[in-house]
């Protein structure tokens, strides 16, 4: 079966890790378009729970590319990068966007898919190293 997403632990500190991995974005040329405090929203509105934050990174020439195919594929952009603990450990998660290619199969996005999902492999590699 094939997966949707690809998570790593890191020994980074939460905090650490998502200032690690808007870092690494900004360096491989995506824009941090904001992270999202998932888990300050929750606790809000009475439902704490362990530390969670998305981050949304962009990279215009890729979604501009995407966007010209199809631009029903807007559903799934931003690329997400999750951090988050569970179970005493840091994790860093995110969508694959080769698994997009796939919702949207008359596109013809898989090759800028694969471009942008080694793209992101990376920032997610390094942010966890």
């Amino acid at each position: 079966m094939k997966t949707f997403e690809y998570t790593i632990e890191t020994k980074k500190y939460f905090d650490e890790a998502v200032a690690a991995v808007e870092e690494t974005s900004a360096r491989k040329g995506f824009r941090v378009l904001h992270t999202h405090d998932v888990a300050a929203t929750l606790r809000e509105k009475g439902f704490p729970r362990e530390p969670l934050k998305i981050v949304e990174i962009c990279n215009a020439r890729y979604a501009s590319e995407v966007l010209n195919k199809d631009v029903k594929v807007s559903v799934m952009l931003p690329c997400p990068i999750s951090v988050y603990r569970q179970g005493g450990k840091t994790k860093i998660t995110t969508l694959l966007p080769t698994s997009i290619a796939e919702f949207f199969p008359d596109a013809g996005i898989d090759v800028i898919a694969s471009e942008v999902e080694k793209a992101v492999l990376e920032i997610v590699t390094s942010a966890a190293a």
